[in-house]
């Protein structure tokens, strides 16, 4: 490959979040562990985006900076180029983060007590976002059917007809599961909730990270009807581990909710990014899609690997397909332990460091979500860890003390 996919960079002691969380799991880590829960990668960032910053530090000022011309015209221009979607400039609102924009958006469009609808197991802050502004969450479980998951039409049709339900708050592709969603399956859940007035806030902030034989369809090309019915939440973060950048686009093509997104958004003194996120979002849009593409041959080869892993040596553990984002769920239940067990055998026995299945709802019961963007080789000595913790349990049938 070109680019460097397998330096290991010592993040300790920087102030990394998931470094902090781990060391608040297990203080007595040992030394070198790398753990997969926080959706950012233990991989160089592109070597273009470094180069490109640094030759920009040497003929700026870090002063207050709206969205250029360069930076909104890269913004469309990826659009156009990965997704086949023409967005126009004006569509492109600014947030700090994804997570930030669906927590305004629901805000703007609903009052609280009133629903909002999701499709469980899914992204944790899906909750938050619910729950924390005093608004109803309404759970539209995805179904399991032994291979993959899919939509509850007809109970989504159920709960969309709710009148009190607003917003339908869909993740695609999905965390955790790792669907990429068909057109077909779009197709139903727009025409459901536009049939029943329901807003669509789509997060597709994994939607560059595409298994091969799969292909992500962006939720507002369906039609006019869903495109004035929208929110789209993008962002280069995921894509190109630019996360700490705070750099996101949410695209809403219909100018009303434009308008009372933005009115939510200012009431709390919002106005601009940061200087570096839009010149990092620039440089990934118009010189790093050739990384992008070997990041995502690295990624399939990671599943591919760990897939194979778990059938030769732990195979009664459920190794779910990956069509999308660099996070891959698995099922543990076949260990048979309880949440709290099943941690407790990772973090302290293992030393692995998973997002654990439960936090994405009570359907993720005994799963576990692995961050496998990182290098091969770091990823096979956490699943050798896991292998070697798992076999002792088995043998010794020990208790794990809680």
């Amino acid at each position: 490959m070109k680019y460097d996919f397998e330096t290991v960079i010592n993040r300790y002691n920087t102030g990394s979040a998931k470094y902090e969380q781990m060391l608040g799991w297990n203080p007595d880590v040992s030394e070198g562990i790398i753990p997969f829960s926080v959706a950012d990668m233990e991989l160089k960032n592109p070597p273009e985006i470094i180069e490109g910053i640094k030759k920009y530090l040497d003929n700026t000022i870090l002063g207050y900076t709206i969205p250029t011309k360069e930076y909104n015209e890269a913004v469309v221009g990826w659009m156009k180029k990965r997704h086949d979607w023409d967005i126009k400039e004006e569509w492109i609102v600014g947030s700090p983060g994804v997570v930030g924009a669906f927590f305004s958006a629901i805000k703007a469009f609903t009052e609280p007590g009133e629903g909002v609808i999701i499709n469980t197991p899914v992204y944790y802050p899906f909750y938050n976002a619910i729950e924390k502004n005093e608004r109803r969450l309404v759970k539209n479980s995805l179904v399991n059917n032994g291979e993959r998951y899919v939509i509850d039409y007809e109970d989504l049709e159920e709960k969309a007809k709710d009148t009190n339900n607003k917003i339908l708050l869909f993740c695609s592709p999905h965390n955790p599961v790792g669907r990429v969603w068909e057109r077909e399956e779009l197709e139903k859940v727009a025409e459901i909730c536009i049939r029943n007035n329901v807003l669509i806030i789509s997060d597709e902030i994994h939607f560059d990270l595409i298994m091969p034989g799969h292909k992500h369809t962006v939720m507002a090309k369906l039609s006019k009807e869903v495109e004035d019915n929208i929110i789209v939440c993008t962002a280069p973060s995921k894509t190109f581990n630019l996360a700490g950048m705070q750099t996101s686009n949410i695209i809403i093509p219909n100018e009303e909710i434009r308008k009372d997104y933005l009115k939510e958004v200012t009431s709390n003194g919002f106005f601009t990014l940061g200087i570096l996120g839009y010149k990092a979002c620039e440089i990934a849009y118009t010189e790093c899609e050739e990384w992008l593409d070997q990041l995502n041959e690295l990624i399939y080869h990671n599943h591919l690997e760990l897939k194979k892993f778990f059938q030769e040596n732990l195979p009664e553990i459920k190794v779910f397909d990956l069509e999308g984002t660099y996070l891959q769920w698995m099922d543990f239940n076949s260990l048979g332990l309880e949440n709290e067990e099943l941690e407790k055998l990772m973090h302290m026995e293992a030393e692995v460091f998973f997002d654990e299945g439960y936090i994405f709802g009570e359907e993720g019961n005994g799963y576990e979500r692995m961050n496998i963007a990182c290098p091969t080789k770091v990823m096979m000595e956490g699943l050798e860890r896991i292998k070697k913790a798992v076999e002792e349990f088995k043998s010794n049938k020990k208790e794990l003390i809680i």
